[in-house]
């Protein structure tokens, strides 16, 4: 294997984690490298801004004429908010252009194509994998139009997320509670139903030293919320889904560039949206303590035998203080 720009894109992808996450946009990162030397360099800053080429590209000035581009996706081939990056590097004169993952979404896609037919060498594949990893959520979106959802919910060791009196503050201990805070931070948006909403009346904002970007919180069903309400007080973006199909919602959050969804209650929500087919991961935090009664952590009338159970495959097991964290994905 060719691996005399992995060197290269390895910089390239260190860029690429400036760029901000979640955001619509992926996170990308570019270097340009001119007889050995890195004259340019960049990163996307957020949706809206110019791309890592074109950052890279004004870096490096007239020396991009005959240099190589390293970039972490491949570039653009359409007009957005921005002009198509493939017709700026041929414009600066770039030679050769090379590429870690090649473009799911299929509107900006074509990039490579379009930089061959006019004469410019393109290698592609250079660290895919560590790529596509850094824009996990961002690349399932693309190739299934919807956001991916990670269902989370804490329970006690009977599966049970409140007692028999509605109680559920706090089942699990500090130290799970503050990785439920790092989760929603990097999710696009925090998804209850009314049901939840108006039992525990939650904040769902991210509190962490400084944090300040808040995910979109989302409330799905049928009944208002007082105007009262955490939910309401302008402490975060509230949107309210008048529905209870799972794939409204996803549609929903898809157009309005949400890569990543934290779906966390209640019951029924997580049961509609199993039953649906529409829970990609799970992050289970498990309670050492029995409850007995109470409400379940999902409710999926669709199951009434084990054979109609919906399979997970764990990826992770850790204790965090009292408690085990469990992160799992669909089968």
């Amino acid at each position: 294997m060719d691996q005399r720009w992995d060197d290269a894109m390895t910089l390239a992808l260190t860029m690429a984690a400036h760029s901000p996450w979640p955001d619509p946009n992926p996170r990308v990162g570019c270097v340009i490298i001119a007889e050995g030397r890195v004259v340019g360099q960049g990163w996307h800053r957020g949706a809206g801004t110019p791309h890592a080429e074109v950052e890279a590209l004004h870096q490096a000035g007239s020396e991009a004429r005959g240099a190589t581009a390293v970039v972490t996706l491949e570039p653009c081939n359409h007009t957005g908010r921005t002009g198509p990056c493939s017709h700026a590097l041929l414009d600066a004169g770039i030679a050769r252009v090379v590429i870690a993952q090649s473009d799911p979404n299929p509107v900006a896609s074509g990039g490579e194509q379009w930089l061959r037919a006019h004469g410019v060498e393109v290698v592609t594949g250079v660290l895919r994998t560590k790529a596509t990893a850094l824009n996990a959520d961002w690349t399932f979106s693309q190739i299934h139009r919807r956001p991916r959802v990670c269902w989370k919910y804490a329970a006690s060791l009977d599966g049970r997320s409140a007692a028999s009196d509605g109680t559920s503050q706090w089942i699990t201990g500090e130290q799970a509670r503050h990785q439920v805070q790092l989760g929603r931070s990097q999710c696009g948006a925090i998804v209850v139903g009314t049901g939840t909403a108006l039992a525990d009346n939650p904040r769902l904002t991210v509190r962490l030293p400084g944090l300040t970007r808040q995910p979109l919180r989302v409330v799905v069903g049928l009944r208002d919320l007082p105007a009262d309400y955490h939910l309401r007080d302008g402490s975060a973006p509230t949107l309210c889904i008048r529905s209870h199909d799972p794939m409204e919602v996803l549609d929903q959050l898809w157009h309005r560039g949400i890569h990543r969804v934290w779906l966390e209650g209640g019951a029924h929500l997580a049961g509609a949206f199993l039953a649906a087919g529409m829970v990609d991961e799970v992050l289970a935090y498990i309670a050492p303590m029995v409850l007995g009664d109470g409400a379940a952590a999902a409710m999926d009338p669709t199951v009434t035998t084990l054979s109609q159970a919906h399979h997970f495959v764990i990826d992770d097991v850790a204790q965090l203080g009292p408690d085990i964290q469990i992160h799992a994905h669909h089968e």
